[in-house]
Order: C-alpha cells, then sequence, then structure tokens
C-alpha cells in the first residue's frame, strides 16, 4: 500500500508498505480522507515538539471499514471517523474522563504513525461510525472538535465577549463553537485574508488586523472592558504572552495552542483580574459527538472551510504549497 512518511524536516518519501493484519480487538479501516492540520505541517518543518523521525503524518481522517469481529458494533462498508488520541483508560486523567490529556497517550501522525497512508488497523474503541455525514464531513471532525473542546472548557455564555487570537483552522473552529454559544465574538489576526474569510463564512462580530493600534481597536469595541474568554490558536509565544492583556476582569485565557518555549506574564496585571489561565489539549468523544451532530444539523459551513484538494498520490510533490500564504489555504483534504 502507498505510504507516505516524513523522513525529516522538509522531506517526504512516498514508499510501498505491507498492508496491516487486523489484530484481536482492532477494525481495519481503509482510509478515504485524510484533513491536513497544523501539526502536520510542524512536523514538516520541524518543529513539532512531541514526534521523532521518520513519521506517517496526518490524525484527521475518515475512511470505511474493511474489517472487524463481532461485537464492535461495526461492520465492514461502514463509513467511519477515528479519535486519533489513543488514550491508556486507567491513568489519573483516564479515570477522570479526561482521555484527551491521557499520560500515556499516543496521537496518530505524532507519537505512532498517522494516516498518509491506505489502510490502518485501530483498536475498536476509537473507531467511530460516521452517521449522516460525508467522507470530508467526517474528517474534518477532529480539528474541528479541538476548538469545540476549547470553547467547552471555557464555558463561554450567552451574550459575552470572546476573542479569538490567531485564525488558522484551529481559530476558526473556536469562532464557530464560540458563536453557537452566543457569544460576541471578535478575531485577531496578521493575514488580511484570513480576517475576510472569518467575516464573510464564519459571521464573526468583528475582526481586526494586528498591527500599531490593534489594542486600541479591542478597546473601543467592548467600551474598555476587553473579553471575558480569550483563545490563543497562533502557537506563538510571544501573541500568547501579549494575549493576557487582552482579558476582561474576572475573565479566561485558554491557551490552544501549544510552543516549546516557556511563556511569562505579569503577575498583578493576572491577580488584580481574578483571571482563570486554562489550557485546552485535543478533544474528547462527547466533543466529537457534538460536532458530528452540529455537521448534521448544517450549523457550520465544511464547504467553505475546505479550499484545497490532494490526492495521496500527489503529496510528495504538493505538500509544500500549502505552506505558502498566498494560496490561501484553511483545510487541505488528501484523497485516498
Amino acid at each position: 500500500m502507498l505510504t507516505v512518511v516524513c523522513e525529516k524536516p522538509g522531506s517526504l518519501m512516498a514508499l510501498d508498505r505491507q498492508k496491516p493484519a487486523r489484530a484481536p480487538g482492532e477494525t481495519l479501516v481503509r482510509i478515504k480522507r485524510v484533513g491536513v492540520c497544523g501539526t502536520d505541517l510542524h512536523i514538516f518543518n520541524g518543529n513539532q515538539p512531541f514526534l521523532e523521525y521518520p513519521r506517517v503524518m496526518g490524525h484527521e481522517f475518515s475512511g470505511i471499514v474493511e474489517q472487524s469481529e463481532a461485537g464492535s458494533g461495526l461492520e465492514p462498508g461502514d463509513v467511519v471517523y477515528v479519535m486519533p488520541y489513543l488514550s491508556c483508560g486507567d491513568c489519573i486523567a483516564c479515570r477522570q474522563g479526561k482521555t484527551n490529556c491521557c499520560v500515556r497517550i499516543q496521537v496518530l501522525g505524532v507519537h505512532r504513525d498517522g494516516a498518509f497512508t491506505e489502510y490502518l488497523s485501530l483498536p475498536h474503541a476509537f473507531v467511530l461510525k460516521a452517521q449522516g455525514v460525508t467522507l470530508d464531513q467526517a474528517a474534518m471532525i477532529e480539528f474541528l472538535s479541538i476548538g469545540a473542546h476549547a470553547v467547552r472548557r471555557s464555558d463561554i455564555q450567552k451574550g459575552q465577549r470572546a476573542l479569538v487570537v490567531g485564525t488558522g483552522p484551529i481559530g476558526m473552529a473556536v469562532a464557530i463553537f464560540s458563536r453557537l454559544r452566543g457569544a460576541q465574538v471578535t478575531v485577531l489576526d496578521t493575514r488580511e485574508d484570513r480576517l475576510a474569510f472569518c467575516r464573510q463564512h464564519l459571521q464573526t462580530d468583528a475582526a481586526v488586523l494586528i498591527g500599531e493600534h490593534d489594542k486600541q481597536q479591542l478597546e473601543a469595541l467592548t467600551q474598555g472592558e476587553f473579553f471575558d474568554v480569550v483563545y490563543d490558536a497562533t502557537g506563538n509565544a510571544k501573541a500568547m504572552e501579549r494575549g493576557f492583556e487582552f482579558i476582561a476582569h474576572g475573565g479566561k485565557y485558554v491557551l490552544v495552542s501549544i510552543v516549546r518555549d516557556t511563556i511569562s506574564f505579569s503577575d498583578p496585571e493576572f491577580h488584580k483580574r481574578e483571571a482563570t489561565l486554562m489550557g485546552s489539549r485535543n478533544a474528547t468523544v462527547e466533543d466529537f459527538r457534538y460536532v458530528e451532530q452540529c455537521l448534521r444539523d448544517g450549523l457550520i459551513p465544511d464547504a467553505a472551510l475546505n479550499t484545497h484538494r490532494m490526492k495521496l498520490t500527489e503529496v510528495t510533490e504538493r505538500f509544500t504549497t500549502l505552506l505558502d500564504p498566498a494560496q490561501g489555504v484553511v483545510k487541505a483534504i488528501v484523497e485516498c
């Protein structure tokens, strides 16, 4: 089977690997769609903190059941999507239902080989039957779930003000689910094209371009009070540190992105606000099922989000085009 391997930063190779045999307790999935994530771009660029090379990338994917076993709830031909965070089930996090931050987590495409291939055999519990959504939509559930999880963590309320810093796919997902909760959503980014996309397709209430007077604009939008919840989705340490400036008194700051660096902030400014600082990692089954329902209900502009497509056979030649801001990539989907 065709498999695309990232041998080292900046190098992709197409290999012919043996089709995996299904082990007991597993389901063999024929992969049909793979979303390209910021994590994949970081892996290619060599700045993903939890990875060793070589690695088969890809953790946003859907497919069709090839083989399963009695009692799995899955039959050959079923359309499925995969929760790529393989959790242990018995650590301190898993015992609390926080499988997204399992102590021994193995994320497909990061800690172990992922979906830039034609088949994967995976434990039944992480293969979820898609109900009423297309293969394309099912492949988008994972990245949307990260945004949904961050919004659920923050518990933002109707009428509150949300600021989303960074309008990549994860930031857009945060904006989508904040709006679905009835929040007033402002997005902040360096790219005018992304801000325009958010205004047009996500109906954000405001969009501010990062620049000399951006803080004054944010202050004016909120009558000087700033934001009940600030979400960082930049993956940039300096931006993460600056985000503390935008929290309202009594507000929350949710770090959705991750960086290798140590970040710091002014304790007096943080303390006087009685602010809450939260990390948000991955997502849970609850988030996945919620996103699936939202897709069924037509609440997510998934067709607009899917801006680019390529075939698995084209990945080694075309992948670098996804790194070019001029291409206007939001979400690229690989067809297997």
